[in-house]
């Protein structure tokens, strides 16, 4: 049984009120029916009437966890999320398989690149992107205590670093020094690829943050004001088109607050990906940790080149090609 399923289980088990739904999408949770028997409801592949059920079932006063392939259940069944859960504001927790980039081998109809963009535009819905298996589960028993609507992005990768701190919807997590030179902005499993980026630019010169921004709604403004002032380069790193996602929520935060501040967005701009393995996937949109740091390091060049240690004037893939693991 995979720590998720586990955690499900005992969440479920010290709280009667919640029920584990899906659409027919069980490959976090097929150890659950069994455990929970009528407590675990499986609509098919239904994902309106998936969350037309889970409303009902907050309403009469249970917890739903609802499983279901990202792109279909914030598309598909978006309107339904709107108005049978958002306006209501009804505890239901929505867990979204295979979100961005994690959907290779798929063409764009499996391509979950607009849902938190949709999820974020619900007033008062959590909108919450792990950056491993540690955060997931954090991310799950923090979701249970919300006590309004969720969206969680489901990634269960390999740690990306011993976490700190206390587990907060709305806080994020810097790695490294705030002060840095340049700040990465990210979620999700992308977290691993800006520390990875990290690593390469500290190695000609440029230090680097990570904020690991956690949850993309509420959003941590605080942390968004200070890398403003702080650092002299904030880029933005995620697998989402760059209409509504963290680039479109740390823009506005900014805007508002009058902060002017030197962005730089590195995400899918608005095109579909080609489909592919995973790492091709990466590469070909420019995400993995080499080119996102080539990206940063000629963007910070063009500001302020004498900072950048060349290595003898090689070039920029040249200093950095490391050998990360």
């Amino acid at each position: 049984m995979k720590r998720y399923e586990q955690l499900l289980q005992s969440l479920a088990t010290d709280d009667e009120r919640i029920v584990v739904m899906t659409a027919e999408n069980r490959a976090a949770i097929r150890s659950l029916p069994a455990q929970l028997g009528q407590r675990f409801i499986d609509v098919g592949i239904c994902e309106q009437t998936l969350l037309g059920v889970a409303a009902g079932l907050a309403v009469r006063g249970r917890l739903p966890v609802v499983h279901a392939l990202a792109a279909f259940l914030t598309m598909r069944g978006f309107e339904f999320i709107r108005t049978d859960i958002g306006i209501a504001h009804l505890p239901v927790i929505l867990v979204g398989g295979v979100p961005g980039l994690l959907s290779d081998g798929n063409g764009p109809t499996h391509q979950a690149i607009e849902d938190i963009g949709l999820m974020r535009a619900i007033p008062g819905m959590a909108v919450i992107a792990p950056a491993d298996e540690e955060e997931l589960l954090a991310a799950l028993s923090a979701a249970v205590k919300f006590g309004g609507p969720c969206y969680v992005r489901y990634y269960d990768g390999p740690p990306v670093t011993n976490h700190t701190g206390t587990y907060q919807l709305g806080e994020a997590e810097t790695l490294g020094d705030a002060s840095a030179d340049v700040a990465i902005a990210t979620y999700g499993h992308l977290v691993s690829e800006a520390v990875r980026a990290q690593a390469l630019l500290d190695h000609v010169g440029v230090t680097a943050c990570v904020l690991n921004m956690r949850t993309i709604a509420p959003l941590d403004e605080a942390c968004v004001r200070r890398s403003a002032v702080s650092n002299q380069l904030l880029v933005v790193l995620e697998d989402h088109l760059q209409t509504g996602g963290l680039f479109s929520a740390i823009a506005e935060q900014l805007a508002v607050a009058r902060l002017p501040s030197n962005l730089l967005p590195l995400n899918l701009k608005n095109n579909w990906f080609r489909p592919g393995t995973f790492e091709d996937v990466l590469h070909g949109t420019g995400l993995c940790a080499q080119l996102v740091a080539e990206a940063i390091l000629n963007h910070w060049e063009k500001n302020d080149g004498k900072r950048v240690n060349r290595h003898a004037g090689l070039p920029v893939h040249r200093s950095l090609e490391l050998d990360l693991g």
